[in-house]
């Protein structure tokens, strides 16, 4: 049995990842990471969420421009010449990850994890896809918005996150290479899915988790 292990969640919009990683956090009585990690990102570095913000794969990331000036929207004299790149914010959220990991067991959900934790010796990255038709109603529910909205937002957020995974991490984005395993949740439903993923981190962390 392993003290620390970690697992990383690639996912498509609308396929339950995010709440496939909150179950397996519940589940397996470890730590759980999505959005929280901007702002502890922007606690650790003293920098404003918003900066972290421009280039989460959350938005329609960009690779144009590749700095991010300061200047009109932090009044510090220090940093009202600097510019920040993607890259140097990349870092400082990825520091920010291998200090979580290093403290505990933990799920990461997005921000290219896998690449980030590619260094560590017990690690299980995943990646969630779904049906469309299931994405669709998903996100059309969650948003409450329409379905035809509901497609716009899946493509335009997809592409936002296969932009960012293939830039930071040199891989691409939802292909089978880049994980340990891949799983369409519409296949057995969401808390299939997350008994599924709990059988798998058993036998390769030799670990036991509550049934109940």
């Amino acid at each position: 049995m392993v003290n620390r292990y970690v697992i990383t969640i690639g996912r498509q919009l609308g396929s339950g990842g995010r709440e496939i990683g909150q179950k397996l956090s519940a589940r397996l009585g470890i730590a759980f990471y999505d959005k929280e990690l901007i702002r502890i990102a922007s606690k650790e570095s003293g920098l404003k969420e918003e900066f972290f913000e421009r280039v989460d794969e959350q938005k329609h990331f960009s690779l144009f421009p590749g700095i991010l000036g300061l200047r009109t929207t932090l009044t510090d004299d220090f940093f009202s010449n600097y510019y920040l790149s993607n890259e140097s914010l990349f870092r400082i959220q990825s520091d920010v990850m291998k200090k979580l990991a290093g403290e505990g067991s933990c799920i990461f959900v997005g921000r290219c994890a896998d690449y980030v934790m590619k260094e560590e010796r017990h690690c299980l990255n995943l990646f969630i896809s779904a049906d469309m038709a299931d994405r669709i109603k998903r996100i059309a529910t969650s948003h409450k918005i329409s379905e035809n909205k509901a497609r716009e937002l899946i493509e335009r957020t997809d592409k936002g996150r296969s932009s960012y995974y293939n830039y930071f991490s040199g891989k691409t984005w939802g292909a089978a290479e880049s994980y340990h395993l891949c799983i369409n949740s519409s296949l057995l439903g969401i808390d299939e899915t997350v008994k599924l993923i709990c059988s798998v981190a058993i036998s390769r962390f030799g670990i036991s988790v509550n049934n109940d």
